[in-house]
């Protein structure tokens, strides 16, 4: 656009043609895709409590200065691959819970990470990701009750959350419905931190976990509340407030944020137009190991559903798992690569606009892009 205006300006000043201009504003149009910005990959971080609430206090520590530092640090390393990052907070400062949320929806973010630290009156330990869900689990309702009672240092909260209560279960039941769209997502997300988390860092599995935060309840996008650990922990709590845990918890937020975001590329590109080493499926299929089977996911839930046609838009052939608490709902099965794309074209036009194909080598889940990237080779 700002190559075209100088001459739109000189045509005006030479010829001052009308036609001359509405040929070239028609040539604008024309090209348009060539100029237009592609909308970069958006991540807001959201590093909780700050300002009055200091959030956990365990041994002495304190846990919002600590994720302030790790978020800033996970920002940096995502700017450096081209990611552009909007923090909640950059300063010490206090954010009410109803304001974090509309910072990545008024940015039309691509994911909503919030980063916190857990404690416990006893030494347990180990990092957690979450997301947005109705629970069973006491254990993790007290986790969210823990983060949810910053509502009470706010001036307005009566007002403002109109009755909620933190500490009712009742009340973060009707919390879980809106995020529930972008659950598969989240759950992918979370997932691929959690694992790098524990494998790459050693720390405890706490497994990803469903629970009722009001901070990821009003995002409309894929979102995930990473407990690093415990302060309260005679070990983990001076790691995590030491120079070397917060840099490595960084380092493995930002690599997962990126893997997640790579995944995410490559089912789009199969999805709007497949690259040209997977064109060809006979030469595809010729070469996939025959112990893997594709199927389609086509939603993940914290309800368990009968996998009945009128619980799926009419679609029949479903099957479920249930992993991490959460369920998660698949169309169809084939060992055929090209069957599998069109069996995710019907679940997109049966009104699953999000189905991706996934991928399984004796009965475990395995990467999909390294299956087919291995047999492109």
């Amino acid at each position: 656009m700002y190559l075209i205006l100088p001459y739109v300006i000189r045509l005006r000043s030479q010829f001052c043609s009308i036609s001359s201009i509405l040929i070239l504003a028609g040539m604008f149009f024309i090209f348009w895709p060539t100029f237009a910005q592609t909308k970069p990959f958006i991540v807001v971080l959201d590093p909780g409590h700050g300002g009055k609430d200091p959030g956990n206090l365990g041994n002495g520590f304190k846990e919002k200065e600590i994720v302030l530092d790790v978020s800033k640090q996970v920002g940096a390393l995502l700017s450096d691959q081209g990611v552009k990052v909007i923090y909640t907070r950059t300063t010490d400062i206090f954010i009410e819970l109803y304001d974090r949320a509309p910072i990545a929806n008024k940015a039309d973010a691509d994911l909503f990470v919030s980063i916190h630290c857990d404690s416990h009156n006893s030494q347990a330990f180990g990092a957690g990701t979450f997301v947005m869900g109705l629970s069973k689990s006491d254990k993790n309702l007290n986790t969210a009750k823990k983060e949810n009672e910053v509502i009470f240092l706010e001036e307005n909260y009566q007002e403002r959350y109109k009755g909620f209560d933190p500490s009712a279960p009742e009340s973060l039941i009707g919390l879980t419905l809106l995020q529930e769209e972008y659950l598969n997502q989240s759950i992918r997300l979370a997932g691929i931190i959690q694992k790098n988390l524990v494998q790459n860092l050693n720390r405890k599995d706490r497994s990803v976990r469903q629970d009722v935060f009001w901070v990821l309840h009003h995002s409309y996008m894929p979102s995930v509340l990473i407990e690093l650990g415990f302060l309260t922990n005679n070990t983990e709590g001076p790691y995590l407030n030491s120079k070397k845990g917060r840099k490595e918890m960084a380092q493995e937020i930002a690599k997962s944020i990126l893997e997640y975001k790579s995944d995410i590329d490559f089912i789009d590109k199969l999805k709007v137009h497949d690259s040209d080493q997977y064109n060809d499926n006979s030469i595809v299929n010729a070469k996939i190991d025959s112990t893997i089977q594709f199927k389609v996911q086509i939603s993940a839930s914290s309800r368990k559903l009968a996998t009945k046609p009128y619980n799926f838009n009419g679609l029949k052939s479903i099957s479920r798992e249930k992993k991490m608490g959460l369920f998660r709902y698949f169309y169809g099965e084939t060992k055929d690569y090209s069957t599998a794309k069109e069996l995710q074209k019907k679940a997109v036009s049966y009104g699953y606009e999000q189905a991706y194909i996934v991928a399984f080598k004796d009965g475990k889940r395995v990467s999909l892009k390294e299956v087919l990237n291995k047999n492109s080779e």
